[in-house]
């Protein structure tokens, strides 16, 4: 049966998702109905889908007081992910647009836990771009002898978990950080039992490094919320930054802000975009 759905896309640093309004849980999205709205050549587009639905409506375990927001995430290819911290942005433009949330600070549930959110700018019509800064959670890291193959290279990895499983590696000077080959998907030994997004990183100053990244379930992304926190923690620690102060770190998409609190949260701050509105059949 054929049925029409409202969306919205938008994105964070050009890490673009399709966005479905769905308060009481009415919506069933199976891996076949993703996949085809995320189609790049014959569906809406963009590197994952994310369902707003109110949690008790939700149809998943979640404790009592977990906030009223569920962001039900899944990558291109229809599989569900833990979170997505460049989507959770691009969700709180929505849900303040939509009217759903009205304070500037509030949190939203995710398979990887509560999510906290501030809204830092709103946009305007000279700039349609919000600022948020997302909480994303402590960061666990490991070193685990797990290497990453990439154009000829075997480099040491950092895993680092943000919710999202992570496996950073930092090139060396012989490597060109632009003109790595990431249509395919670099390898990794030995490979995680749920997979790992794979971040590769250079050094562009004090505090300061870019990255590109190939995401489980999509491909290369221009930009992954959660990556970018994952690679500013691993650089942190490579340098012996225990100053917790902010590290810029450059995608192709853009440029995003990893923080600490005084907790050791990690924050991630950047910008999030509501790009447009429509009706598709599914």
């Amino acid at each position: 049966m054929t049925a029409r759905i409202h969306f919205t896309t938008g994105h964070g640093t050009r890490n673009d998702f399709v966005l479905l309004d769905d308060p009481d849980g009415t919506l069933e999205l199976d891996a076949a109905t993703v996949a085809a709205l995320c189609d790049r050549r014959g569906g809406i587009v963009g590197d994952g889908v994310i369902r707003a639905v109110r949690t008790r409506a939700a149809g998943i375990e979640a404790p009592a007081d977990a906030p009223e927001w569920f962001m039900d995430y899944r990558n291109a290819d229809g599989s569900t992910a833990e979170m997505c911290g460049n989507g959770v942005r691009v969700l709180a433009a929505h849900l303040r647009r939509a009217g759903h949330e009205r304070a500037e600070r509030f949190s939203v549930w995710t398979r990887a836990g509560a999510r906290s959110i501030e809204i830092l700018d709103d946009p305007t019509d000279a700039d349609p771009v919000w600022t948020v800064r997302v909480g994303i959670g402590r960061a666990g890291t490991a070193s685990t002898g797990r290497t990453v193959a990439i154009a000829g290279h075997h480099l040491e990895a950092t895993d680092v978990d943000l919710g999202n499983p992570h496996a950073v590696a930092f090139l060396p000077g012989a490597l060109d950080l632009d003109q790595i080959d990431l249509t395919r998907r670099p390898g990794l030994e030995p490979e995680p039992a749920d997979g790992a997004n794979i971040e590769l990183v250079v050094s562009r100053g004090p505090r300061h490094v870019a990255m590109r990244v190939y995401e489980r379930g999509v491909g290369e992304t221009q930009s992954c919320g959660t990556g970018v926190a994952a690679v500013a923690v691993a650089a942190a620690s490579r340098a012996g930054d225990t100053s917790g102060a902010p590290w810029r770190v450059d995608v192709p998409g853009g440029t995003l802000e990893v923080g600490w609190t005084a907790t050791g949260e990690v924050t991630l701050t950047g910008p999030a975009e509501l790009v447009a509105d429509g009706v598709t059949l599914v």
